[in-house]
């Protein structure tokens, strides 16, 4: 009985760690509070707890890190600039890393990534660094930079 009580706890645990958004994910994860921060700014937190489902290709904080930070800092006081950056991110829809192909993709924000698959992903400039962190509206998929719409 005691081993049954332990494996629904864990369960339990399990779901309720999936339950997290994508926002909540992210921030749980710990390397992602320059896109959190980011996030707040751009007024696009609600969004992207919303149903979705969304596929997030999210930068880390070493990333951003690599935007100088004057160049940083004018983005997070530029909304509409922030906002267009942060939406090419974001893929409508929930795609796991075993669905992903090479081509182009339509972002939220409106333009395509170019989805590369030789030798890893990439996304535009970015390599995929991590896949398939689910979330309960989506997927986030690590990202070692910051990609910016043409």
């Amino acid at each position: 009985m005691k081993k049954f009580i332990a494996l629904a706890a864990l369960a339990l645990a399990a779901a309720g760690a999936q339950a997290k958004d994508i926002v909540d994910t992210a921030v749980a994860a710990g390397n992602f509070k320059t896109l959190a921060t980011a996030l707040q700014a751009a007024g696009l937190v609600d969004t992207l707890k919303g149903p979705g489902p969304f596929t997030v290709f999210a930068p880390t904080d070493a990333a951003f890190a690599k935007i100088p930070k004057a160049d940083l800092d004018a983005l997070l006081k530029d909304k509409a600039k922030l906002t267009a950056v942060l939406t090419y991110h974001v893929v409508p829809g929930k795609v796991m890393a075993k669905d992903v192909k090479a081509g182009k993709v339509k972002t939220v924000q409106g333009s395509e990534l170019t989805v590369a698959t030789t030798g890893g992903v990439m996304v535009d400039n970015a390599k995929v660094t991590a896949t398939d962190i689910a979330a309960s509206n989506g997927v986030i998929h690590v990202i070692d930079s910051v990609v910016l719409p043409k």
